[in-house]
C-alpha cells in the first residue's frame, strides 16, 4: 500500500462521478422524450422503428401494463437466444466449426445475458461462434441494458407525477435508449478500442509460430464492439474466458482505465437523471455520496487485503507485501481493488482478476457487495431502482422512530409500497441461501467444487450470489458447465431480476397515482448528511441480518484460517 495507490482509487471513482453527470443530464432528455444533438440524425431512424414495429410512443402504460411488456419482451429475447445457440452449428459465421450448446448450457447462456447477468459457464473462445457472438450475445448486451435503463426512467416518471396512470411507454423507452444512449457511445467507444490494440475482425483465428518454434492457433472475435457494450452495459459477458484480463479485450492502461469508467458512468448517470425528471437533484446527490462511499470502503478494504503477503509465500520465507496471484499484473494492486469494487458494486462489467485468487477478507468483501443488491452503483437501471428502495425503507424506519407518515420526494410512502419493497428485498436471500443449503448437501452439487472446506462453502455462495444479484462474476473453483448446476443459476438469474423488478415496478405505479406534496415542517429531508447515514445504515443491516450467518462460514473462517497458517500474522 502507498498514496499512489489510494490516488489511483480516489482518481478512478472521481472521474466515472465527472463523466456520469453529464452523461446524466443528457440521459434525462432521452427519458422525456426532448430534444438532444443526435435528433437530426436519429429521430427519422426512431420514427421508421415505430411504424415498423407498431409502437405509438404517446401511448402510455399502467404499471402493469408496463411490466407485461417488459416480461413479453425478455421472454421473446430468450427464446430467439436459446435457439441461436442451441442450432449455431447450422448458422453462418461459424468459422470455428463450433456445434449448438447443450440444451442445459442454452438455457443457462440465454437467461443469463437477457437478465443481463452475463454468468459464463462455459469458455467463449471454445464454445460460442462469431454469429452466436454478434448476433446473439452482443444484441442482448444491448437490450438487457436497455430495459434495465428503461425500468428505472419508468420509476424516476413515477416520483415526477401527479395522480398520473401511467409510467411511460416500455417499447418507446427501449428504443430511445438504445439509439440515443448505447448504440452512440459505443460505436465512438469501440473505435476507440480498436484504435488503442483491440482487435475487430471476422476471422475465426490466425497462427503463429511461437519463440520455440511451436505451432499456435490465436482465437479471434470482433472484439472491440463487444468489449465497449460489455462495460456500458454492465454486462460482463467476454468474448474470452480470461475476460477483461486478456490482452486481446484490455491491451494496455489506457483502455483498463476507458472500460473501468465504462463500467459504472451510465450506473451512476442513472442517479443524475432520476434526480432531473423526478425534481430532486439534492436527494439524488445523496444517492451518489452513499454509492460513493461504500465504493471507497470496498475499493480500499480490497485494496488492504490484497498487499499483504500470501500465507505460501510467508511459508517459503518471500515476503513480497502484495498478492498478485490471479491479477492484472500489468495494472496493479489498486486498479485490481477499484475494478473488483466496481464489478461488485455494479452488475458485472467484466473481470480483470480471478475473484477466487483473492486474499479471503477481499473475497468476503467482493462477496458482499453483490449481496446487497446490486446498488452500489449497481447495473444500469437496476442499480437506481434498487437503491430507491432502500430509500423507501430508510425513510419508513425514520418515520416508525418519530411516530410520522413517512414521505420520500412528495410520495407518501405507506404500507403497500413497503410490502412489496419487502418482497424484492426478500428475493435476493431466499434465492442465494435457498439454493446455496440445497446445493452443499447434494453429491451431484459437490463434484463440481474444486476446494473442500470453507472455500468450498464461498465458492457455492459467491456463485449463487453472482446469479441472483444479476452479477456474472464467479470464483474459479466452481465448474459450473454441468446439467444441475446451469438449471439451478439459471432460475436463481430469472428471481433475481423479475421477482425483484416486478415489486419495484408496482411500487412505482402505487406512488405514480399518488399526488405530489410539498415538504412540510414534518418531512424528514432527503438529501443532507443525516439520511446519507440513515440510508447507509438500512443497507448495511439489511445486508448484516440477511447474509452474516453464511458469510461467517465461508470467508471469514478462510480468514481465521490463514492467520493460523501463517503464525498468526
Amino acid at each position: 500500500m502507498d498514496w499512489r495507490g489510494w490516488a489511483e482509487i480516489a482518481f478512478t471513482i472521481g472521474l466515472s462521478l465527472a463523466i456520469a453527470w453529464p452523461l446524466g443530464l443528457y440521459l434525462a432528455q432521452v427519458w422525456t422524450g426532448g430534444r438532444t444533438w443526435l435528433d437530426p440524425v436519429l429521430k427519422p431512424v426512431e420514427r421508421v422503428s415505430y411504424f415498423a414495429f407498431g409502437i405509438d410512443p404517446k401511448k402510455g402504460q399502467s404499471w402493469f401494463g408496463y411490466t407485461v411488456a417488459m416480461l413479453a419482451f425478455s421472454a421473446a429475447s430468450f427464446v430467439v437466444l436459446y435457439l441461436i445457440l442451441r442450432f449455431q452449428d447450422l448458422l453462418p459465421l461459424n468459422p470455428q466449426k463450433f456445434a449448438g450448446m447443450s440444451p442445459d448450457l442454452a438455457f443457462n447462456t440465454a437467461v443469463s445475458f437477457v437478465t443481463n447477468t452475463n454468468w459464463q459457464s462455459y469458455t467463449p473462445e471454445q464454445a460460442a461462434s462469431t454469429f452466436s457472438q454478434m448476433a446473439g450475445l452482443t444484441s442482448h448486451n444491448f437490450l438487457s441494458a436497455a430495459a434495465g435503463i428503461a425500468m428505472a426512467a419508468a420509476v424516476a416518471r413515477a416520483f415526477a407525477a401527479n395522480r398520473a396512470t401511467d409510467l411511460g411507454n416500455f417499447w418507446a423507452d427501449l428504443t430511445r435508449i438504445s439509439l440515443y444512449v448505447l448504440l452512440p457511445i459505443s460505436i465512438v467507444g469501440a473505435l476507440v478500442l480498436v484504435w488503442l490494440g483491440v482487435p475487430q475482425t471476422l476471422l475465426g483465428h490466425v497462427d503463429a509460430t511461437g519463440l520455440e518454434g511451436a505451432k499456435q492457433a490465436i482465437p479471434l472475435y470482433p472484439t472491440a464492439s463487444q468489449e465497449i457494450i460489455k462495460q456500458l452495459g454492465t454486462n460482463g459477458g467476454g468474448i474470452f474466458n480470461a475476460n477483461s484480463a486478456h490482452p486481446f479485450e484490455n491491451p494496455n492502461a489506457i483502455t483498463n482505465l476507458i472500460e473501468m469508467i465504462a463500467m459504472n458512468a451510465l450506473s451512476l448517470a442513472c442517479v443524475f437523471a432520476f434526480g432531473k425528471v423526478a425534481f430532486a437533484g439534492k436527494d439524488a446527490r445523496a444517492l451518489i455520496a452513499v454509492m460513493t462511499i461504500l465504493v471507497a470502503a470496498a475499493a480500499s478494504t480490497v485494496y488492504a487485503a490484497e498487499t499483504q503477503t500470501p500465507p505460501a509465500q510467508h511459508a517459503a520465507h518471500v515476503a513480497t507485501g502484495v498478492n498478485m496471484e490471479g491479477k492484472e499484473v500489468r495494472f496493479g494492486a489498486a486498479s485490481t481493488a477499484t475494478w473488483v469494487a466496481f464489478t461488485t458494486g455494479a452488475s458485472d462489467g467484466g473481470v480483470n482478476a480471478t475473484h477466487d485468487s483473492l486474499m479471503p477478507l477481499g473475497g468476503g468483501m467482493a462477496m458482499f457487495m453483490i449481496q446487497l443488491g446490486e446498488i452500489l452503483p449497481g447495473g444500469v437501471g437496476s442499480g437506481l431502482y434498487g437503491m430507491v428502495v432502500m430509500a423507501l425503507l430508510a425513510v419508513f424506519v425514520a418515520g416508525l422512530m418519530v411516530g410520522r407518515t413517512p414521505e420520500y420526494l412528495g410520495k407518501k410512502v405507506e404500507a403497500r409500497e413497503i410490502r412489496f419493497a419487502m418482497l424484492a428485498v426478500l428475493i435476493l436471500p431466499l434465492a442465494i441461501l435457498g439454493f446455496s443449503a440445497v446445493a452443499v448437501v447434494l453429491p451431484d452439487a459437490l463434484k463440481a467444487l474444486a476446494n473442500p472446506g470453507p472455500h468450498g462453502l464461498s465458492e457455492v455462495l459467491y456463485a449463487y450470489s453472482s446469479a441472483a444479484g444479476n452479477n456474472g462474476s464467479a470464483f474459479a473453483g466452481l465448474s459450473a458447465n454441468v446439467p444441475y448446476w446451469n438449471s439451478t443459476l439459471g432460475i436463481a438469474m430469472l428471481l433475481g431480476r423479475f421477482a425483484y423488478v416486478v415489486p419495484v415496478l408496482a411500487i412505482a405505479g402505487s406512488l405514480a397515482a399518488k399526488p405530489k406534496l410539498e415538504p412540510s415542517a414534518g418531512t424528514l429531508p432527503t438529501h443532507g448528511p443525516l439520511f446519507v447515514g440513515l440510508l447507509i445504515g438500512v443497507i448495511l443491516i439489511l445486508g448484516g441480518l440477511q447474509y452474516f450467518p453464511a458469510l461467517a462460514l465461508g470467508p471469514i473462517v478462510e480468514h481465521f484460517q490463514v492467520l493460523h497458517a501463517v503464525g498468526g500474522r
